[in-house]
C-alpha cells in the first residue's frame, strides 16, 4: 500500500510491526469506550430525540401562522433543525448500530427508519457495508464521486466532466434523492451492466418510501393547514432543501477535501486490521467547530474517528479525537482537519479542478508514506 503524504525528510515508511502496533492501540481505545458505555450515552441520545421532536412540533405548529413572514421563517428554521437532527445525529448513527447495545426497539439499527426518501435497508447496504468496508478503494467504494463526479485524479476524465460543477450543485440541492438512487448504480444501468431484474426490488422499496415522504411533506401536512396549503408546501420544501445542503456539505467535507487519499484494490488486498485502520485515517477528514456544530453534523465533523469506529456512539468522538490525533502524530500520519469554510472551499476547488483535463491543471505530487506489507516473508512497498 502506497499512501500519499509527505514528510520534510521524504517518504515515511511504516513497517508491518508499526502498522499492527497502531492497530492494537486503536483496538484498545475502542475497547475502553465500549466498556464505559452506559447511562450518559442513553441520556444523550434521548435528549437529542426529545429536541428533534420538539423542533418538529414547533415547526409544524408555526406553519399555521405562516401567512406572517417571521413565523414562516421560524417554522422553516425549526423544521430544518428537526430534519437535520433526524438524519445526522439520530438516523445515521442509529442505523450504524451505535445504540444496539441498549436493546431498545426504537433505537435498533435493524428496525429504524428515518425522515428521508431513501429506504433504510438500501442506505445501510451502500453506506454501512460498501462505503465503510471499502473506503476510498477505486472500483469498490462508489462514494468516490457518487457515480457522477470525478473527485480523484485516478478517475478517468472525459468531456462530460466539464459539467461537473453543475452536477455537484444538482446533487447538493437534491441530495436525499441522490442518496436514494445510490444503490441503483445508475451509471451501470446506462452502461448495460445492470438490468431491470437487478434493480426491481430496489425500485419497489424506493417507490414505497419516497411515496410516503412525498405524501407527508407535500400533501398531508400542507393540507392540514387549509388555506395556507401553498405556504406550508413552500416551507416544507425549504426545510428539505436546507437539510440537503447541510448534509451534502458535511459529508463532502469529511471525504473529499485536499489531502484525503484513495487506494487501489491491489494496494488493499488481504488487508490486515492495522492496515484497514490506516486507510480509514488517510481516507477521511475532520471539521473543527463548537459542540453545537458537532451535534448538528451528527458528529460527522469527526469523520476520521467515525471511520475508525463507525459503531461507537458518535457523541464519544470528540472525547477520543485527541487520542487519535496523538496516535497520528506518533506514527507520522496526517490528521486532516480544518474549519467548515476551509474544508468546503477545498472540496469545491477540487470539484472545479477535476472537471478539467490533467494537462490544464496539472497533477498533485505523489511522494509519501509507504506501508510495508509482509506477505510470504517478503516485504513489499508498492
Amino acid at each position: 500500500m502506497t499512501i500519499l503524504t509527505e514528510t520534510k525528510d521524504g517518504p515515511l515508511v511504516l513497517s508491518p510491526d508499526q502498522v499492527e502496533e497502531l492497530g492494537r492501540a486503536l483496538d484498545e481505545l475502542r475497547a475502553r469506550v465500549v466498556a464505559d458505555l452506559g447511562d450518559a450515552d442513553r441520556e444523550y441520545i434521548y435528549s437529542i430525540i426529545k429536541a428533534q421532536r420538539g423542533f418538529e412540533i414547533a415547526g409544524r405548529s408555526l406553519m399555521y401562522l405562516g401567512f406572517l413572514p417571521p413565523f414562516w421563517l421560524a417554522a422553516v428554521a425549526a423544521l430544518s433543525v428537526s430534519k437535520i437532527l433526524d438524519n445526522m445525529e439520530i438516523g445515521h448513527n442509529v442505523m450504524h448500530g451505535q445504540y444496539d447495545w441498549m436493546r431498545e426497539r426504537g433505537l435498533n439499527s435493524r428496525e429504524f427508519e428515518w425522515d428521508t426518501v431513501c429506504p433504510a435497508d438500501q442506505w445501510k447496504h451502500s453506506h454501512n457495508y460498501m462505503h465503510h468496508t471499502f473506503t476510498n478503494i477505486h472500483g469498490m467504494d462508489r462514494d468516490i464521486g457518487y457515480g457522477i463526479l470525478r473527485m480523484d485524479e485516478a478517475q478517468q476524465w472525459n468531456p462530460l466532466r466539464l459539467g461537473q460543477p453543475l452536477y455537484a450543485f444538482a446533487l447538493m440541492v437534491l441530495f436525499e434523492w441522490g442518496v436514494m438512487g445510490h444503490d441503483l448504480e445508475v451509471e451501470n444501468i446506462i452502461r448495460g451492466k445492470k438490468s431491470w431484474s437487478d434493480i426491481k426490488r430496489l425500485v419497489k422499496g424506493q417507490w414505497r418510501k419516497a411515496g410516503r415522504q412525498v405524501l407527508k411533506d407535500y400533501l398531508v401536512f400542507p393540507a392540514l393547514t387549509g388555506p395556507l396549503f401553498v405556504s406550508t408546501l413552500a416551507g416544507n420544501t425549504a426545510a428539505n432543501l436546507v437539510r440537503n445542503l447541510w448534509a451534502f456539505s458535511i459529508i463532502f467535507c469529511g471525504h473529499f477535501p485536499t489531502g484525503v487519499q484513495t487506494f487501489t484494490e491491489a494496494e488493499t488486498a488481504e488487508e490486515t486490521r492495522g492496515e484497514w485502520y490506516v486507510r480509514q485515517m488517510l481516507g477521511s477528514a475532520n471539521i473543527t467547530g463548537s459542540r453545537l456544530f458537532h451535534i448538528m453534523s451528527g458528529n460527522l465533523s469527526h469523520q476520521i474517528e467515525h471511520h475508525l469506529f463507525p459503531d461507537l456512539p458518535a457523541n464519544r468522538y470528540p472525547q477520543i479525537a485527541p487520542e487519535v490525533r496523538d496516535l497520528c502524530e506518533k506514527y507520522g500520519l496526517p490528521y486532516n482537519t480544518g474549519s467548515l469554510g476551509e474544508q468546503v472551499g477545498s472540496v469545491w476547488l477540487k470539484i472545479f479542478k477535476l472537471a478539467l483535463p490533467a494537462f490544464l491543471v496539472g497533477k498533485e505530487s505523489t511522494p509519501g508514506v509507504i506501508v510495508m506489507r509482509q506477505r510470504n516473508t517478503t516485504e513489499v512497498g508498492v
